[in-house]
């Protein structure tokens, strides 16, 4: 028996050091999505009331991911370089009390004493963050503008009049840059340009565009040409591509079957999304690894762990963070940041409290990927689904200007409101960028073939 068991740990540790891009060489490599799996009808039609329950789903969704994240944020980037933090947490920690992060001294985080979910009572306010902040100032500019589609001027302008300009901005290192070249007078998509932006693969693209895919419903090829300049504001190469996968994901949710698990739904929008990957990039190689790891049936421990020597040790497949020291070895790289936060998205299989406790223990800058499953999530069962979810009433106001400025009403709005905004967007995509109609409060929108 023993004998069998070492053999079978040889066999595994085989398959798990074999490259992705052996495993997967029947991915095709292409920048467009491939549409055929959507619909056999020439149009969809979309409730716009339906849309704004999801809308408001989202923001909750996201909100309530983005604070729980924050709980663990940086806590645990492993046992390297100077920062060494012990043995990342595993599903065993959540409950119990959390632990200094990287940047804590010592102290642990001050939104709870336990790595627990966030929320916020229905008299209280939530804050922004830099992971939702960014897209709500994109969605004010896309509706004060009446347009689909920002231009360079007018997304300099908008940083510029709504971001502060004082020490503290909640900007991270590639936003940063791109904010003093805009301050200079530079316009995107220069500002993302490696020769002009020396952060342009960290992972703040990541944060701030996922939203325009929900502004392209069942239509990912127009949500990437919308988010095609904010995302080169900030990123290029991997970064650039890590921000189009989840915004294809984003607009494909609007084109799942409903009637399927959310477990399925989950797993045919990554499986569509993983074609805006290069097959040369080592985004893909992270995707692919992680999908293999996760079907292998190795738990999620097991498979960060194994993400973590693979990527953040070995830097294989291409990921070479040699130069990206920045606190922590290049933890804020794009690339480690988007293979944690696959695991979250195949393990958590699509139930909204699995995938924020496993984002949030999985490890790194951890209220990046809940940020962005828990909005996801969050729009695919709407506010409804949330609440039932979490079985409260959750807080529906929101104050942009924890983080930004120069916003109306001081900078409290509620979800409702945003989601109606929302819809103010959507609306002008669907006529402007998809050739649709709006018709009996539903949009009629053209689908590919």
């Amino acid at each position: 028996m023993k004998f069998l068991f070492v053999l079978f740990l040889a066999l595994f540790s085989l398959a798990a050091c074999q490259s992705p891009r052996q495993i997967s060489t029947t991915i095709k490599e292409q920048t467009s999505i491939n549409h055929s799996a959507m619909s056999v009808d020439k149009t969809k039609k979309i409730s716009r009331e339906s849309y704004a329950e999801k809308l408001y789903g989202f923001w909750l969704g996201q909100s309530i991911a983005n604070w729980t994240g924050l709980v663990t944020e940086m806590d645990k980037i492993g046992d390297i370089g100077d920062l060494k933090t012990g043995k990342f947490y595993t599903r065993d920690d959540w409950g119990m009390p959390d632990q200094p992060s990287i940047w804590g001294q010592g102290v642990p985080s001050d939104l709870s004493t336990n790595i627990d979910f966030v929320f916020r009572n229905p008299v209280e306010v939530w804050g922004s963050d830099d992971d939702t902040d960014i897209e709500y100032m994109y969605q004010y500019l896309l509706a004060s503008k009446n347009t689909s589609m920002l231009t360079p001027e007018q997304i300099r302008e908008g940083w510029l009049k709504h971001i502060r300009h004082d020490e503290e901005n909640y900007l991270w290192v590639s936003n940063q840059r791109a904010f003093d070249l805009m301050n200079q007078g530079m316009l995107p998509p220069e500002t993302g340009k490696p020769t002009n932006n020396e952060h342009f693969d960290m992972i703040d693209a990541q944060l701030t565009t996922e939203i325009f895919g929900i502004f392209a419903p069942t239509r990912p090829d127009i949500a990437l040409k919308i988010a095609e300049l904010p995302i080169k504001t900030t990123a290029r190469e991997d970064a650039e591509y890590i921000a189009k996968f989840y915004v294809v994901m984003h607009s494909l949710a609007s084109s799942v079957d409903d009637t399927i698990p959310i477990k399925e739904q989950m797993t045919w929008m990554a499986t569509q999304a993983r074609q805006v990957l290069p097959n040369t990039s080592y985004a893909a190689a992270m995707y692919d690894y992680v999908t293999q790891l996760h079907n292998s049936g190795i738990p999620w421990e097991q498979a960060r762990d194994l993400i973590y020597q693979r990527y953040q040790v070995n830097q294989q497949d291409g990921y070479d963070i040699t130069s990206r020291k920045l606190y922590c070895n290049g933890c804020f790289a794009a690339g480690i940041n988007f293979a944690a936060s696959i695991i979250s998205l195949h393990y958590g299989e699509g139930d909204i409290k699995e995938t924020i406790k496993i984002g949030s223990l999985a490890g790194w800058d951890s209220d990046n990927p809940t940020a962005t499953w828990g909005g996801l999530i969050g729009f695919m069962i709407g506010k409804g689904g949330v609440e039932k979810a979490f079985d409260r009433k959750i807080a529906n106001q929101f104050n942009i200007h924890r983080t930004r400025q120069n916003f109306p009403n001081e900078g409290i709005d509620t979800f409702e409101n945003m989601a109606e905004t929302g819809l103010q967007v959507v609306d002008n995509v669907v006529t402007q960028m998809m050739g649709g109609t709006i018709e009996n409060n539903m949009w009629i929108i053209p689908v590919t073939e």
